[in-house]
């Protein structure tokens, strides 16, 4: 069999419960439940970091962040990190990306119009981070000016939290599915395998869909839910937390939770809905044009983001450092006809950090040293069940973000029935009975009946971190 070639689909923050396929009423993602119809549903995978640029430098290299030592936004990818990107371009795959790719520091003001780049393979290289016009690299808004047009993002209905954006057809998300289907169409008869990432911006905030797909919820606004939001809360919760709240007291990113009617949080709710909705049509769009050119049974595809969105739950919009299941759990598709037998749903405990061995082992090439993750492919292709894969899952926050003067240090463990979160240097942490509170209200961190299972966990984390220690370099001699 030819190597196939991989189709790579990431979004940006969005939540695992987004797609009709995982249960969700009211968004329109037939294109997407589609793929999960046509491969393997991963109902409970996980980033390993709640930001940007510390989990894709994980899902690229196959390493966890704290390895990489790529740990933070604003953060640059050290240049002898090895992407699978690269592995495969000099395994002989002609490789793309359009979107963004955020493995480095990429403020308008620090990177000078454009991101750093490593060695990563890409072969076309379509750059655009985020929608705005503000450096001269972002192709898009290049595209956009050939268009005669340019992007703006207006209030709705003079919501201070809600906007709408370009009509789709000039929208970063449609720009990216473009350049997808462009190569796509490039590509059909050649000899030599190609993988293209398409690295959509949404439904990160802004929340501002085009005004057709946010419309589309007006007359199902009061169905729509409220976070999951119990006032007190956060009094036994982290610092973080509560400093976070205090900050969207303050309109940190624009919003201020305990100003919002329930109004606004079911719009806002509805705009960050609607925007997935808009991704699954170019989904769609890019599917189509591989069932065209022929290559659908040649091409794994794969539909991910690369962390999630708390959309008020718990007091908190956006993300930061916390672990609750709307930041770490997301979306995991992956399906390819010749290869992958359709209609399958996996429980297992996977990671994010297990993709890149799986595309090597798909692809047929030998895993990397350094490599962390654990390859899905034998689960995919029937070889192994589906039922697990982990007996647990890691994600790390070590002063990913900017934090005023401070540099949260936490480490989450998640096993099938519990959840722990270890606030490094802190008094307090967090302890979550997920079978008997899947919400994550109640913090079981200093309830006595509860200590043996936290000193179990504890050894979970201490486990974890040991083993999240680099691999490299190889030994080469007995001493």
């Amino acid at each position: 069999m030819t190597r196939p070639n991989v189709l790579w689909i990431c979004s940006d923050q969005q939540r695992f419960d987004t797609l009709g396929c995982s249960g969700n009423p009211f968004v329109r993602t037939p294109n997407i439940d589609r793929l999960a119809q046509g491969g393997v549903l991963f109902e409970r995978a996980y980033c390993q970091n709640p930001l940007c640029t510390p989990s894709r430098s994980s899902f690229l290299t196959g390493r966890y962040p704290r390895t990489t030592r790529c740990r933070q936004n604003g953060q640059s990818i050290p240049a002898d990190e090895v992407l699978v990107t690269k592995l495969l371009h000099d395994a002989g795959y002609f490789c793309g990306l359009s979107g963004k790719l955020h493995l480095s520091a990429c403020h308008p003001s620090i990177c000078k119009g454009v991101e750093r780049r490593i060695d990563d393979g890409y072969d076309e290289f379509h750059w655009s981070h985020h929608p705005a016009d503000d450096w001269p690299a972002n192709e898009y808004s290049r595209w956009l000016e050939q268009q005669g047009a340019a992007y703006e993002s207006v209030p709705f209905e003079g919501s201070p939290y809600v906007r709408t954006s370009v009509p789709p057809e000039l929208h970063q998300t449609t720009w990216c599915a473009e350049r997808a289907i462009h190569f796509v169409e490039e590509r059909a008869g050649s000899e030599d395998p190609w993988l293209f990432s398409v690295n959509i911006f949404d439904p990160h905030h802004a929340f501002d869909p085009p005004r057709e797909y946010l419309e589309r919820y007006l007359d199902l606004i009061d169905e729509i839910p409220l976070p999951n939001y119990v006032e007190g809360e956060l009094e036994n919760k982290t610092i973080w937390q509560r400093r976070y709240y205090e900050r969207m007291r303050q309109g940190s990113g624009g919003l201020r939770f305990c100003e919002m009617t329930e109004r606004d949080h079911r719009l806002t709710r509805a705009a960050y809905y609607a925007m997935c909705d808009l991704i699954d049509e170019q989904v769609g769009r890019m599917l189509d044009a591989l069932e065209r050119t022929g290559q659908i049974e040649n091409t794994i595809v794969i539909f991910m983001s690369d962390h999630g969105e708390m959309l008020g739950d718990h007091g908190i919009y956006l993300k930061g450092p916390y672990f609750y299941e709307p930041a770490v759990h997301i979306p995991l598709i992956i399906s390819s006809p010749g290869r992958i037998a359709p209609e399958r749903r996996s429980g297992a405990l996977v990671e994010l950090v297990d993709l890149a061995p799986t595309l090597l082992d798909a692809c047929g090439l030998e895993r990397h040293p350094g490599m962390q993750g654990r390859s899905l492919w034998p689960m995919l292709t029937g070889q192994a069940p589906l039922d697990h894969h982990r007996d647990d899952v890691y994600c790390e926050f070590y002063g990913s973000h900017a934090f005023g003067d401070s540099k949260p240090h936490l480490t989450m463990v998640r096993t099938e029935r519990y959840k722990i979160v270890v606030d490094h240097g802190q008094d307090v942490g967090e302890l979550y009975d997920l079978r008997n509170d899947p919400s994550e209200t109640n913090n079981l961190w200093t309830v006595p009946q509860a200590a043996a299972v936290r000193c179990e966990m504890m050894e979970c984390v201490a486990d974890r971190i040991a083993w999240t220690t680099d691999p490299l370099p190889e030994r080469e001699g007995p001493w």
